[in-house]
């Protein structure tokens, strides 16, 4: 378990709508089945085409509730949209996101969902 991310998650917890958020049975199984290592390509995959870019069309409704344990972990750590990253996390909008900060919410989202499967 990382704990540099141990306030983040403290503070994500103590927001209702961010704290209903958690892996389904179904999410922990498509994880077992693909991996952490692939699950964690397709974070990147999905932080570079739908949160990088400076101006996103759909911003604040680019990221599904469901349907990938990606989404859920952007949902449940505020990575969701360019609007929540700002609030949460202070990374300025309407400018195209740098390698360094890709890289902080790949790292978050994954935490998340490690220390969601590492829970029984």
């Amino acid at each position: 378990m990382n704990h540099q991310f141990d306030t983040l998650f403290s503070r994500l917890q103590s927001s209702p709508f961010r704290a209903k958020f958690k892996l389904s049975d179904k999410d922990r199984t498509y994880i077992q089945q693909k991996t952490l290592e692939t699950i964690e390509k397709h974070c990147r995959d999905f932080v570079q085409k739908r949160l990088a870019p400076a101006f996103i069309s759909n911003d604040g409704k680019q990221t599904p509730m469901r349907g990938h344990p990606v989404f859920v972990a952007q949902h449940a750590t505020a990575c969701c949209c360019r609007g929540c990253l700002y609030k949460w996390h202070k990374i300025s909008q309407n400018r195209p996101l740098s390698p360094k900060e890709q890289d902080y919410i790949v790292s978050v989202i994954m935490e998340w969902i490690e220390r969601q499967m590492a829970q029984v």
